[in-house]
C-alpha cells in the first residue's frame, strides 16, 4: 500500500537520483510550480542528481528553452531525457522507413533536425501520406479535437500497412486549466484500429535507458535501487517506474486530482479506490511536489 508523504525531504535521503516528470509536476504547461522547483533545488544542494524525464516530443534543447520560458531555473535539474530524443534516435535508425508522413503540428518540426550522435543515420524525407513508408506522430493536429476526427487519415495509413512511431506516449496533459490530447491518444486509436504503434517514452524501456545514460554522463554510477521516479501519470510515470523496478512517488494533484480528491493532499479513501481501479501501487504518494 502506498505511503502518503507531505514533502520530498521526508524520503529523499534514501535516493541518490530522481527521474522527474515535468508536466503536472514541475510546471503546469504555462508556468513553473514554485514548490516543486524549491524541492528540487533543495535536493540538489544535498548532492542528489535530478534528471528530468519527459514524454515531450521535443529534443532536450527545445525542452530546456521551454523550461526557461516557464520560469524553471537551471539549478533545479542536472540533465534532461525526452521521449522525443529517444524516438528520434529510433527514427534515424530507420524504424519506420525513410519516407515519413509527419502527423503533428508544424511547431514540432524540430523533431526532424539532424541527430549527430548516431553513426550512419538514415536520411529522412517528409512526404505526403500517400507516399510514406511510415508515420511519425508528435501529436494531434488539433489537440482539442475529438479523436473520431483523426480516423479518416489513420484509416488510409492502416490500409497501407504503415507503422506509427509515437513521439509522446502521453494520452492527455493539462495546459493550465485546459486538457489537451497528446500523441499517445493518436497511437492508442491507431492500435485499436488494428495498426502497429511504436513507443519510446514512458512507460516504455527506451526512455529509462536514455535517462540512465544521461545520469552516467554526469559521472555517476547509481543503481536503480537508489533512484526515485516522480510523476503524475499513473500509466506512464508510475507504471514505468514499477516496470523498471524503481521506486515511485505519485503526484496525485496532477492528472488524477479529481479522482483522488486532491487539493493539498489526496483523500485517503479516494486515493485507495483510484489505485485499486488502476491496479497500481506506487511506493509513495504526495498531493503536489514540494
Amino acid at each position: 500500500m502506498t505511503r502518503i508523504i507531505t514533502a520530498l525531504s521526508e524520503i529523499s535521503q534514501a535516493y541518490d537520483a530522481l527521474f522527474v516528470d515535468l508536466w503536472g509536476c514541475v510546471h503546469n504547461g504555462v508556468k513553473a510550480i514554485p514548490s516543486a522547483v524549491a524541492a528540487l533545488q533543495d535536493y540538489r544542494k544535498t548532492g542528489g542528481k535530478v534528471v528530468l524525464v519527459t514524454n515531450s516530443p521535443r529534443p532536450r534543447a527545445g525542452v530546456e528553452k521551454q523550461l526557461e520560458h516557464f520560469g524553471v531555473p537551471r539549478d533545479a535539474y542536472d540533465a534532461i531525457a525526452t521521449s522525443g530524443d529517444s524516438a528520434r534516435s529510433a527514427m534515424y535508425r530507420g524504424a519506420v522507413g525513410t519516407q515519413v508522413w509527419h502527423y503533428g503540428p508544424v511547431t514540432d518540426s524540430r523533431f526532424f533536425d539532424p541527430l549527430d550522435i548516431l553513426e550512419n543515420p538514415v536520411v529522412i524525407d517528409r512526404v505526403p501520406l500517400d507516399a510514406a513508408t511510415g508515420i511519425v506522430c508528435t501529436g494531434p493536429f488539433d489537440a482539442q479535437a475529438e479523436p473520431d476526427m483523426w480516423r479518416p487519415e489513420l484509416e488510409v495509413a492502416l490500409a497501407r500497412g504503415l507503422k506509427l512511431l509515437c513521439a509522446n506516449p502521453d494520452i492527455v496533459v493539462d495546459r493550465g486549466e485546459v486538457r489537451e490530447w497528446c500523441a499517445g491518444a493518436v497511437a492508442k486509436l491507431y492500435t485499436e484500429m488494428g495498426g502497429e504503434s511504436l513507443y519510446f517514452g514512458k512507460p516504455h524501456a527506451p526512455i529509462y535507458d536514455l535517462a540512465r545514460r544521461r545520469l552516467h554522463k554526469l559521472g555517476n554510477t547509481i543503481p536503480d535501487s537508489a533512484i526515485l521516479v516522480i510523476g503524475d501519470g499513473i500509466l506512464t510515470d508510475v507504471k514505468g517506474g514499477i516496470d523498471e523496478g524503481i521506486d515511485s512517488l505519485f503526484i496525485s494533484g496532477g492528472l488524477a486530482a479529481a479522482e483522488t480528491k486532491t487539493v493539498t493532499q489526496p483523500d485517503q479513501d479516494a486515493l485507495t479506490a483510484y489505485l485499486e481501479t488502476e491496479k497500481s501501487d506506487p511506493t509513495f504518494t504526495i498531493g503536489h511536489l514540494r
